[in-house]
Formats: structure tokens, sequence, C-alpha cells
């Protein structure tokens, strides 16, 4: 080769070189970066961190928090946030309460919050999680190394078809991972970060707002809403992405206590009448096809007793009643008590009583009294290209509570998969579309203020 092409032939290579090496690099994501191109999303380190905090809550303890390794995880957000300049107060109970002030020049922009817990489940160890990521995931199964009985398929989780290119996050199969919540609040904090240093975002008054102890319906018993200080909000603790829901199951705790009759067992004929016994038909009575858990979906509730306390003189069964009707929990509770009085025909020396408990009601009782916050939401996902769905929970959420204190706050993706289970994972990439909608929703509220 002569020495002129050789020349050409190393500018040439230098340029195909230089091309590659300054090249932006392709998204994974349709939707990420939105708000910013130059965006440096932080979601994924604080989760990694997050969920290797053991914060499992307890619903068999009186203390507040239930377990004081939450506080752990509390007080590292409250170290972060001090690192960002973020004013914020941690309470006696484990919560934070987290201020940024406006950058606009406008004056009347309402203040929006956003809510995530930092417990996990009890259903599930939450202990020594070693999360793993998936990087560009290709479809197939993913296989636990510590558990390889514990299979992630698209059998199971259907969503996983739309996953393909991103990185997903599981456990290592032997606990669960705590993307239920810990994907909200790494998604919130990223949110505050971006919010704080691109001072091209324009925005109001945006406050913060941490709890303990929600997977066991505590999570803002103690909550201060002069110190969130806000108009509404959002929690981030739902699942796929682009979900949004602002309608929950209302909820009560129903105590069925059955009083027998003693006697010695070796002269009980005609006197014994076995409490636990009398808890055993009645349990046996309650509806299988309808009713349970294992036999609804959709907008179907339930009757679902979970524990049962019992010996032969007196026993009780622990029930939870859920429907989005809220009438309908007195009905079903009334339901159990007809059991009950039917079985106790059969004994007549003993007795039963019912004390029902309100946990939570549905939002949507107030929230369809401030429909521009659903608003504001679907407009965040929509100007984002997310593939929004707006649908119910069958369960409960920090913002339903908060919402019949009068503080509307309906419930927001944060990409959750397999909750309360060694099966639960989560991708960085829905993630940071949650970090994009959030930001996106103070925009928004700045804007049209």
């Amino acid at each position: 080769m002569q020495k002129g092409s050789i020349d050409n032939f190393l500018y040439c290579l230098f340029l195909f070189i230089n091309l590659f090496k300054y090249k932006r690099k392709p998204k994974l994501s349709l939707f990420l970066g939105q708000n910013s191109p130059s965006m440096k999303y932080t979601v994924k380190d604080r989760f990694l961190k997050y969920v290797q905090i053991d914060t499992q809550a307890d619903p068999y303890s009186d203390a507040v928090p239930s377990t004081a390794k939450q506080l752990d995880m509390s007080k590292a957000l409250s170290a972060e946030l001090k690192e960002m300049g973020i004013t914020h107060e941690m309470s006696k109970e484990g919560y934070i309460y987290a201020s940024i002030p406006s950058n606009s020049p406008k004056s009347n922009i309402p203040t929006v919050f956003f809510c995530s817990h930092v417990d996990t489940a009890f259903d599930c160890s939450g202990t020594n999680v070693k999360p793993i990521v998936h990087p560009n995931y290709q479809g197939g199964s993913i296989t636990l190394p510590d558990d390889p009985s514990q299979v992630i398929d698209q059998q199971r989780f259907p969503e996983l078809k739309d996953k393909i290119g991103h990185d997903i996050i599981t456990a290592s199969g032997l606990t669960l991972l705590g993307a239920d919540d810990k994907s909200g609040v790494a998604s919130i904090m990223d949110a505050a970060y971006q919010l704080v240093n691109n001072p091209d975002i324009i925005h109001g008054d945006v406050k913060l707002f941490f709890t303990t102890d929600e997977e066991i319906g505590r999570g803002v018993k103690h909550a201060d809403l002069s110190k969130i200080g806000a108009d509404f909000g959002y929690t981030l603790d739902s699942g796929n992405l682009g979900c949004f829901e602002y309608e929950n199951f209302s909820a009560n705790a129903f105590e069925l206590k059955i009083t027998g009759a003693s006697a010695h067992p070796g002269y009980a004929k005609g006197k014994m009448e076995s409490a636990l016994k009398i808890a055993s038909e009645i349990i046996a009575k309650l509806p299988k096809d309808s009713l349970s858990p294992e036999s609804t979906t959709l907008k179907e509730g339930f009757v679902h007793p979970y524990k049962l306390d019992a010996k032969m003189e007196e026993a009780s069964i622990f029930f939870i009643i859920r429907d989005f009707d809220t009438v309908n929990l007195a009905k079903n509770e009334a339901l159990i008590m007809s059991i009950a009085e039917e079985v106790l025909k059969d004994y007549p020396r003993s007795k039963c009583e019912g004390i029902s408990t309100e946990q939570y009601r549905n939002m949507k009782d107030v929230i369809d009294n401030h429909m521009y916050i659903v608003d504001y939401a679907v407009e965040a996902m929509k100007n984002l290209g997310l593939p929004y769905e707006v649908g119910s929970i069958r369960g409960g959420t920090d913002g339903a509570i908060l919402s019949h204190k009068g503080l509307p706050c309906p419930n927001l993706f944060s990409g959750q998969h397999g909750i309360h289970s060694k099966l639960e994972w989560t991708t960085v990439q829905e993630m940071q579309a949650a970090v994009d909608t959030v930001i996106e929703i103070c925009k928004i509220t700045e804007r049209k203020a």
C-alpha cells in the first residue's frame, strides 16, 4: 500500500473511531430523558442502596414505628436530603417531611407533594436482600441464583414482553426485593435531586413525605398535615409503567369472638361446646366460589379470614373485609354474623360477638371532587409518551387515608412487579420514567397556575 493510501486509511479510521466514541448512546427506552437530554439519573444507585436496608414492618408490634430498623432507612434519606441542601425534618415515627422551594416568578402556585413508604411487607423476608441487575433483558425466563426454583417468566408476568432492552432488578431468590415501595422512594429522591440541580425546570413549592409502617395499615396514622403543607399530592406505590389509580378498596378489619362452654373432657357429654370447633365450622361455611380473594377480581370485594386464635373455651377469627363500594362492608360483616348464628343453633350454650374496625376508605369518594389532579397526571404521562392506564387498586395506600383526611392523593406507578414475594422485580427504565413523571407534574402544576 502506498504512503498516501495509508494516510487516507488512518484518517478514515480516526474518523470512524471518534464517530462511535462521541456518538450519543441510544436510549434503551422510548420514555427516558424527556425532561432534559442531559439528565443523569441517580435512581438506580439509590434503589440498590435502599433495598439492602432491612425495613420489614411487624404487624404484631405496638412500637412506633413497629420495627426500629425502619429508622435506619429514614436516617439514610435524611442524610441524602441534607447533602442535597433540601430542608427537612425526621419525626420520632420515622416520617420524613421535606420541602423544595419554588423557583417560579408566580406566587399563586398550588403546592404538590409526593409520598412513598420505607417499610417492606411482613409476608416475605426482607433481611439480607441481595439485589441483582439483569442488564438489557432480551426475553425468556430469569432464574434466581440462590433458589433456582424461583423463576420469573412471561407466563406469570406477561408484562415482561414489554421490557425488552430494560435493565431488570431482582432479589437473589431468598427474600423479597423491596420495590414495594423503595422504587417509589428512589424515584422521588431522584426527582428531588433533579429539581435542585436543574434550575431550568420551573416549579412551585414541592413537598416530599416518606412514611413508615404502611404495609401494616399505620402509614399515616401519625401524619401531621400541616408539616406536609400541600394542596394535593401523589403516592408512588403502584405497578407497571404508566399505571395510575385514583380508586381503591374500602376496608374494615372484623373480629368474630366466640365463647364456648368448657367442661372436663372426661365428663363433657352434653356439656362441652368447643369454641375451636365452632370457629372451624363457621370458616368452612364461608363462600368459596365468591367473596374470597382467590375467587374475585377487578371490582369484586371479598371476605378473608387470615388468622385464627382458638382454644376450647374461646376463639377469635380475624377477617379483612374489602369492597370498592363502602356500603358493602357492612353487608359482608352481616353475612359473617348470619353464618355464625346459623352454626350456633347447634350450640345453645355458646355465643358470638362481631367487632368492626375501620381501616381505610375509597379515595375516589374524595378525588371525584378534585379531578384536575387526575388530569395533571394523565397529561404528564401523555407529554412523556408513556402508555398510561387508569385503573383501580385492589388494596389501599397511604394516599387513600390522606385523601379522607382532606389531602387528595391518587397513586402513580413506580415499577413494582411480583410484590410481597421472592419473585419481586422492577426495571431501571420504569423508575426513571417515574422520575420523569414526577418532574412533569411539577412543571404542569406551575404552568397551569
